[in-house]
């Protein structure tokens, strides 16, 4: 029987990469997004698309109701979708926080519940949350950003140890740099936050820090995550966390192993333009 998976935040980057390596792999892909016009290429290649704002209760437990009717199962949940929404805390508008928690960390966890009763009752199946290198570390006027991915790592840790005995795996995929529409997204909401107040010379450093790091030198492709991510998932035993893309591994030991203060002024040189 094929594998029932699906993948949020499917119509471009990450998200439609992984979609394409699971179809590949033999998988029954659902690919979720809001923009269902974007995702006409993936249902030419086979995957069955479906609206998903996972800011809607209405259409999260209509997308996981309409797969259930028609496959019976789902057996991986890739939480994709997600946003960077960059500003000084005191410049972010409150309901903008929201919400980025919304989608970046509530969307992730009602989805979850919706598709868990299954995979508790086979004893099997599959979380895998895109996490980021910015759950486990920090920079300026990114707040509210790293706060929600901060939350993903908390709470996938709880989760992998809560769903063992009912034999479901949880994963969290944490990519360095990608080449996606994300920093861009990213930038513009910096700019904007910033225009004429008191953040506005650090927000044009921060901008340029982001921007010098999402180019073709140093960030790489969707495909390595989707790779990681299907790696995971046919995994007999995935790893807890699957750090990936350039720079990203090694950003991570650091952040192991150099106390706060160090890493403080390791963050403060990159910012520095």
């Amino acid at each position: 029987m094929e594998q029932v998976a699906l993948v949020t935040g499917a119509s471009s980057g990450i998200g439609e990469a992984t979609v394409r390596a699971l179809l590949a792999a033999g998988f029954t892909v659902y690919a979720g997004a809001r923009r269902v016009d974007r995702m006409a290429g993936l249902a030419d290649d086979g995957a069955r698309v479906l609206a998903l704002d996972v800011t809607s209760e209405e259409s999260m437990a209509g997308a996981v109701g309409r797969i259930l009717d028609e496959a019976g199962r789902v057996d991986v949940l890739v939480n994709n979708a997600g946003y960077g929404s960059f500003g000084a805390l005191e410049d972010v508008p409150i309901d903008e926080a929201r919400r980025q928690f919304e989608v970046n960390v509530f969307g992730l966890a009602r989805l979850t519940q919706l598709v868990l009763p299954g995979m508790r009752e086979r004893r099997s199946g599959t979380v895998v949350n895109v996490s980021s290198i910015g759950g486990k570390f920090y920079e300026p006027l990114a707040s509210w950003y790293h706060a929600t991915k901060f939350a993903v790592e908390g709470l996938s840790d709880s989760l992998r140890i809560e769903l063992l005995p009912f034999g479901v795996r949880v994963v969290v995929i944490q990519p360095g740099p990608i080449l996606s529409e994300w920093s861009g997204i990213a930038q513009e909401s910096l700019r904007a936050t910033a225009e004429g107040g008191a953040y506005e010379e650090q927000a044009r450093r921060v901008a340029a820090t982001v921007a010098g790091a999402y180019t073709d030198r140093l960030a790489s492709p969707p495909e390595v995550v989707a790779s990681a991510i299907l790696r995971a998932v046919q995994s007999r035993y995935p790893a807890p966390r699957y750090p990936v893309g350039r720079g990203a591994a090694p950003l991570m030991l650091l952040r192991k192993v150099l106390p706060d203060r160090a890493f403080d002024l390791l963050v403060r040189a990159a910012y520095r333009h």
